[in-house]
């Protein structure tokens, strides 16, 4: 199966999901990894990767690491390995390696090519497509980065096979992401489903995927459109930040994230109580957590205004429209966010 995204200026790509095909590159290429994958799925990729010179980059596990220390190790990387203009680093992990990846590909020597491998399902249905690339500073997620898109992207589930039961969860509710927004039809087929057949999760992988390139296509820097992929995120960085990355994987606090836009969209009259019990029900389906004590309402607002969708102090809100449509709005009144967050 093949996904193509079409975009201006030569950065259009396919998007592979079968399993990982022989690439053979006449360039040198910098492997980007982590001790876990590199462990689980390392020589599993040397047998599909061939280049003119290939050496690897082992960084650190986890969301707490994709900081600007990390990012100089893999420049250094790159420096060590003498690549030029014409070389090729390959992201080959989850949503960090992805995003860390990418933002050194975008600015080692003013930018140079790279290939995404998702091994994580959240990278593999999200995080991988689309070109934004980051890291993360204290003031919060992702505030330094840029677009650069990857020359293509190969996605395999198998490698889902090794993955952990919370970053299966945490994957699966950008996909609830994805169908709340775009698609009611997906989001039935869903409550109809269970992901953890592996029928199942190639179909999801697909509809997800076809969304996100839909979005991407149609609004690469995300002036409109592809905000709406944000939805569960302007909370959810919250959470992430408060929590110094360390008590929730993403894909976890966007799911806490979502049930708090729904409960703002059922007080502004966006989304019925049915509706957002049914994505409540789907997300703790696949345990993905759904509730949040939060210690600090004006605190927790406050932390709204680091967002990179505010503009102007005006906070950028994406709320659902019931099941398969969703809203962008900067218009929602502070009181009105305040009280629902009073309800976690």
């Amino acid at each position: 199966m093949t996904v193509k995204i079409d975009l201006s200026n030569e950065n259009s790509y396919e998007i592979y999901i079968d399993k990982l095909q022989s690439l053979s590159f006449d360039r040198k290429v910098v492997v980007v990894t982590n001790p876990t994958i590199s462990g689980f799925h390392l020589d599993y990729l040397k047998s599909k990767l061939s280049a003119k010179e290939l050496s690897f980059c082992i960084i650190p596990d986890g969301e707490e690491y994709k900081n600007m220390q990390t990012l100089e190790e893999i420049l250094e990387s790159c420096f060590l390995a003498k690549l030029d203009r014409k070389s090729l680093l390959v992201a080959f992990g989850g949503g960090v390696i992805g995003d860390m990846t990418g933002f050194a590909a975008s600015i080692y020597q003013r930018g140079i090519d790279f290939i995404q491998i998702p091994t994580t399902l959240l990278s593999q249905v999200d995080a991988s497509v689309g070109g934004k690339t980051g890291i993360n500073n204290k003031f919060g997620k992702n505030l330094i980065g840029s677009f650069h898109q990857p020359k293509a992207v190969y996605i395999d589930s198998s490698f889902l096979k090794t993955l952990p039961k919370r970053e299966f969860g945490a994957g699966v509710a950008e996909i609830i992401k994805m169908a709340v927004c775009f698609n009611n039809e997906f989001f039935i087929w869903l409550e109809n489903n269970d992901l953890r057949e592996e029928k199942n999760i190639d179909i999801a992988i697909q509809k997800s995927v076809e969304t996100k390139a839909y979005v991407v296509s149609i609004d690469e820097k995300e002036q409109g459109l592809r905000a709406a992929l944000n939805y569960g995120h302007t909370f959810g960085h919250v959470i992430e930040n408060l929590t110094n990355y360390k008590t929730y994987l993403h894909g976890e606090a966007v799911g806490i994230g979502m049930c708090m836009a729904n409960a703002l969209a059922v007080k502004l009259g966006f989304m019925t109580k049915q509706d957002e019990q049914r994505v409540k029900n789907l997300l703790e389906k696949y345990d993905i957590p759904t509730t949040y004590k939060i210690t600090d309402i004006e605190d927790f607002y406050e932390h709204f205004l680091l967002d990179k969708k505010s503009s102007n102090s005006k906070i950028k809100f994406i709320v659902p429209l019931g099941i398969g449509d969703c809203k962008i709005t900067d218009e929602i009144k502070k009181d009105d966010v305040c009280e629902i967050l009073k309800g976690f």
